[in-house]
């Protein structure tokens, strides 16, 4: 699994789609695994979560990145 990719997906849905942005506000997981479609472990989702809140600006820059190094 590329998680980049999944990520961008994730991103582009969070940005385009008020329903998915609505239920990634309450409840990131379900939101991700909705978009994908694939329940993923806790340890794969929490990066994939942090990965996409980093890129829509929902952490400070910095805490996010560093979360997003250990992903790669």
């Amino acid at each position: 699994m590329d998680i980049k990719e999944k990520i961008s997906k994730i991103v582009d849905k969070v940005k385009n789609d008020p329903e998915i942005a609505e239920l990634f506000k309450k409840d990131p997981i379900k939101a991700v695994e909705k978009v994908i479609g694939v329940d993923l472990p806790d340890d794969v989702i929490d990066k994939v979560v942090d990965g996409v809140k980093a890129k829509i600006g929902v952490e400070s820059a910095g805490d996010a990145l560093g979360k997003l190094k250990k992903l790669f």
